[in-house]
């Protein structure tokens, strides 16, 4: 069958459509990927759930090497909340970067902020300090008077204080 220029036949249709429903590659001697973009993400689709059972299957088995199963029975190993926090139904994977292991299960917070301190432990010590060192004070000056102190710009206050 002859294709006119400016088309492509299209393999699993049957049918010969324009080029611009098809998406540029430079692997293909034509230029053009074999399948239009709406069939190829339709054949990405049916692929990941006749191979894995769905696309979050795919991703966690993917990314972390872990499958729905084992994450559910993590999940469950930590009472179904989140190994940091506490709250309920967490639904991210938290792994070590640097070798790839799994640690556990968290919320979108817990996460989020493990992910901004670089999952370094020196950070979030200092964190720690920071939030434990930096919560100002009122002082009575006299009746009805306050002063605001830092503990860490003033002098430490007492353990009474």
């Amino acid at each position: 069958m002859a294709v006119p220029d400016g088309m492509k036949w299209r393999p699993d249709c049957q049918t010969v459509k324009p080029l611009e429903q098809f998406a540029r590659t430079k692997a293909s001697t034509s230029g053009y990927h074999t399948y239009r973009r709406p069939c190829h993400n339709e054949r990405g689709r049916e692929t990941k759930q006749r191979l894995y059972g769905g696309s979050r299957h795919y991703h966690l088995k993917r990314r972390y090497g872990i499958g729905v199963e084992e994450f559910g029975q993590l999940l469950a190993s930590q009472g179904c909340v989140c190994a940091i926090c506490g709250s309920p139904n967490p639904e991210h994977v938290d792994h070590d970067h640097v070798f790839k292991n799994v640690r556990g299960i968290l919320c979108f917070n817990c996460n989020g902020g493990l992910g901004q301190f670089k999952d370094r432990p020196d950070l979030l010590h200092k964190a720690i300090g920071y939030l434990r060192g930096t919560t100002w004070q009122r002082i009575l000056v006299q009746p009805g008077v306050y002063r605001l102190l830092s503990p860490r710009r003033g002098s430490p206050l007492s353990p009474s204080s």
